[in-house]
């Protein structure tokens, strides 16, 4: 008894995955923001390294600190300071959003689209307070 091939000609040419985003798979907010989420939780692991880079330096002392002080000052250091209080309030907001989702709320679409849109200006709008209270 043969077996028919799994690989026939009448058989549709498909994708092979549906995160394939391009001609086969259109972008969606909830999974653009999963994405981030994801990207932002490595960020923060990246980041959390020079925190205790940052802090073993302030705790040897002034010498030590000296020589990461003018790297925080410098504007790629400030940039790296933002990226990770912006990615840290990013995650911290959309995890808000999947605990309420574990809890059965906000699944539908529509709701799920605006609280996407919720995430993504809380987290902007927290990461503009905190610089500018920081500046104050």
């Amino acid at each position: 008894m043969s077996t028919p091939a799994t690989t026939s000609k009448s058989a549709p040419q498909r994708p092979l995955s549906p995160f394939m985003i391009g001609p086969y798979y259109k972008p969606q907010m909830t999974s653009m923001l999963s994405i981030t989420h994801r990207i932002t939780g490595l960020g923060l692991s990246l980041g959390a390294i020079l925190l205790v880079v940052w802090l073993s330096c302030l705790a040897a002392g002034p010498d030590c600190y000296a020589l990461i002080a003018p790297h925080l000052a410098a504007w790629y250091g400030k940039l790296v300071i933002f990226a990770f209080t912006w990615s840290l309030l990013y995650h911290f907001c959309n995890g808000i959003r999947h605990l309420m989702w574990d809890l059965g709320k906000g699944l539908d679409m529509p709701t799920a689209e605006k609280t996407g849109y919720a995430v993504i200006f809380a987290s902007l709008g927290l990461t503009a307070g905190v610089f500018v209270l920081t500046l104050v």
